[in-house]
């Protein structure tokens, strides 16, 4: 379960640091920034998001799953707030763009790092 939870942040943050690379208006004052945010991204994920979910769930099944996605930017905007001025999203439709690309990134990343820590 730890070692799941260590591929769980090095993913976040590779995730993250890659959309620093792609978006101009996400930004990452480097690797160690992104490992914070890939810290602290998870335990949002671990803690906050399910809390969400559970609240939204409603408007969740209406958008087909598509609100989960307002629901990960929430999360990237929250972890800006509190890592401060080394990540910064120029404004929430960034956000939710940026929390689109993590989310595949972080699928895909995910399934090569399981396939190679087996």
């Amino acid at each position: 379960m730890f070692k799941n939870w260590i591929i769980s942040i090095l993913v976040n943050a590779i995730a993250i640091f890659a959309v620093s690379e792609l978006l101009d208006a996400f930004q990452v004052d480097g690797i160690e920034i992104a490992l914070l945010a890939g810290l602290i991204l998870s335990l949002l994920n671990a803690i906050v998001r399910p809390i969400l979910v559970f609240f939204t769930l409603p408007i969740t099944f209406v958008t087909l799953g598509l609100f989960l996605f307002v629901i990960n930017a929430i999360t990237l905007m929250l972890t800006q707030w509190l890592i401060g001025p080394g990540f910064v999203i120029d404004g929430f439709g960034w956000a939710i763009l940026a929390a689109i690309i993590v989310s595949i990134l972080n699928f895909l990343l995910q399934n090569l790092f399981k396939q190679m820590f087996k």
